[in-house]
């Protein structure tokens, strides 16, 4: 097997992500605000109408449908976890920042904290292989194409101005 010091590399690649998520809760409060992800009585209706098959009538929910903002509440709660559980275990590690301090939970303590970091870890292995397999389902097509080439979905079914003329 191949053996490396794996460790330097892990708790600096959680610093980056702590870091990335410190920006993106700054540009969603300060910028985008937290409105757009949270669930919506109309978003209700549609889980009726999805998951019940009844015939409701579709009632518009914003930009994210409601599956959409669910996946993200759990993708953030599991990073978050993540996130917290990590900056706890760094106390366990020397860096070039602080000495380690394992004494600052009890053996129990850290059973929980490293049970919620893997736990959290498999989580998210299966957000994301859940999120790749609904890219890849017919209904979302005009996202998927919306990622790579720019413009939503809602942009791309209306008719251009040169066709009009």
């Amino acid at each position: 097997g191949v053996k490396f010091d794996w460790v330097p590399t892990h708790w600096i690649s959680g610093v980056i992500l702590g870091l990335a998520i410190v920006y993106h809760l700054c540009r969603v409060f300060g910028v985008h605000g937290l409105i757009e992800m949270m669930p919506a009585g109309s978003d209700l209706t549609m889980i009726r109408r999805e998951v019940v098959f009844q015939d409701i009538p579709d009632e518009a929910s914003g930009k994210f449908d409601v599956f959409q903002k669910l996946y993200h509440w759990a993708a953030s709660i599991v990073v978050l976890t993540l996130a917290i559980t990590g900056f706890i275990m760094l106390a366990k590690i020397d860096t070039p920042l602080w000495s380690r301090d394992p004494s600052i939970l009890s053996d129990w303590n850290w059973g929980i904290v490293y049970v919620l970091h893997g736990a959290g870890a498999l989580l998210l292995l299966f957000l994301f292989i859940l999120h790749v397999y609904f890219v890849f389902l017919p209904e979302y097509k005009a996202n998927l194409v919306a990622m790579i080439f720019g413009p939503g979905p809602e942009k791309m079914h209306q008719p251009s101005k040169e066709s009009e003329t």
